[in-house]
């Protein structure tokens, strides 16, 4: 497919994106379906529009002077697909698939608005009810922040040093376009996409296939580091989902003591099986229901609490997300998260630690949930955020997260990661 071919797919997928309610990579997939002679190449291409569009959709529609499909699609290859109004021009010239040239009034708009006059929302590129909820938590860096967020992002790899080094690893991966990452020596970081390209499947690799390392953002990264698992303890990952963060604990234990890893979706944990055996952990075990949980109650050394958010800080990985989310919706992870903090606390030894974690960027998710739970269960306290940071991390670039009073918040702007929160609470001695 040519450039003109592809553009109108992406419209199309915007389209049948905006006159449903699933998500964006759903509606890709069901595009590549009825139109199998698109190869891989072209499907790339045209997700990269189409979420490129989706990341800066404010933002173009604020340019533009107009948010139907066609305005974002056009946008989306002149704010990040390298590309001016000129080169679209040529590219489209003569494909019977393209469609209609831009507008004379879209071309006006793109060249003499400034997105610097538009509204504080719209430079940040988020929703204007949940534009609050940033600056409560990120304070007045909150539309640099939400800028930040709607860039494209790297892929993180998490150096499985149970089975390999990051210098073997980097060497398999050299071809990948592969880095060593900030702050952490086991991270690998292959940098976002330019113009119209792809990244490499580096799920394909046989490094992967061996267990050398999985796909892990730095963040998330970052945050398993923080709940400091050490080799000999008993843990309890207590919303452990596909194990992403399990097995990170697991290799910092190395492979020693015990991990419990449950989550409330079962469906949830089916992969974990996999990913262990790949890894080669051997200390951990698979819970599916409460009843298995009991015998672990207030023995934990750790119980790290991956709680269910609105999952606002992995917005520049999952775009459309932004656009289907509510304050509604909000409100209950709200009432989601208090459940799941009262209900892990009970596992916490005396001495123990409560590791509070969510990919959101929210102050009611995050600062929020610390400062009721502490209210409401003086029997913990905070440990400090800055000192965990200053005594996990060393190499750090110049960077550090956002302290906002309770935890630690990891974002595309602060530390270059996807948006994470974490603060760690220690219940008191008896």
């Amino acid at each position: 497919m040519r450039l003109g071919g592809r553009l109108q797919a992406a419209i199309e997928v915007l389209e049948a994106f905006e006159a449903g309610s699933r998500p964006a990579s759903d509606v890709l997939k069901d595009w590549g379906a009825a139109h199998r002679f698109a190869g891989a190449g072209d499907r790339a291409v045209i997700g990269n529009i189409v979420f490129d569009a989706l990341r800066h959709k404010l933002s173009i529609a604020w340019r533009m002077d107009a948010d139907d499909a066609r305005a974002l699609a056009f946008g989306a290859l002149l704010a990040d697909g390298g590309m001016d109004i000129a080169a679209i021009d040529v590219a489209l010239e003569g494909d019977r698939f393209a469609p209609a040239p831009l507008e004379a009034a879209r071309r006006d708009a793109w060249n003499m608005r400034d997105l610097a006059h538009a509204p504080a929302h719209v430079q940040a590129d988020v929703p204007e009810w949940c534009a609050s909820s940033l600056q409560a938590l990120l304070g007045a860096h909150w539309v640099e922040e939400g800028k930040a967020l709607a860039l494209r992002p790297p892929v993180d790899l998490r150096v499985n040093l149970l089975k390999s080094t990051t210098e073997k690893t980097l060497a398999a991966l050299e071809k990948a376009g592969a880095a060593p990452a900030p702050f952490l020596d086991q991270a690998i970081r292959i940098a976002p996409i330019e113009a119209l390209g792809r990244h490499p499947n580096v799920q394909a690799e046989q490094a992967f296939i061996d267990g050398w390392f999985e796909v892990q953002d730095l963040g998330s990264q970052l945050a398993a580091l923080f709940a400091d698992a050490m080799p000999g303890e008993q843990v309890l990952d207590y919303c452990a989902g596909a194990g992403g963060k399990t097995l990170a604990l697991a290799s910092a234990m190395k492979n020693s003591g015990q991990i419990h890893a449950y989550d409330a979706e079962r469906t949830r944990l089916a992969p974990m099986s996999e990913r262990l055996q790949r890894a080669g952990i051997r200390n951990t075990q698979i819970h599916a229901s409460l009843a298995d949980l009991e015998p672990l109650v207030g023995h934990m050394d750790l119980v790290l609490t991956d709680a269910p958010c609105t999952g606002s800080g992995t917005w520049r990985r999952r775009p459309d997300a932004k656009w289907r989310l509510n304050a509604q919706q909000l409100e209950r992870r709200v009432q989601d998260q208090k459940d799941v903090l009262e209900d892990a606390k009970r596992y916490v030894r005396p001495g123990g630690r409560l590791a509070y974690v969510t990919c959101s960027l929210f102050a009611e998710e995050n600062t929020r949930q610390v400062e009721w739970f502490l209210a409401a269960n003086p029997d913990f306290q905070e440990i400090s955020a800055e000192s965990l940071w200053q005594a996990k991390v060393r190499d750090n670039n110049g960077m550090s997260p956002v302290f906002p009073g309770h935890g630690s918040v990891f974002s595309p702007l602060s530390t270059g990661t996807d948006g994470f929160y974490v603060s760690i609470l220690q219940k008191r001695q008896s």
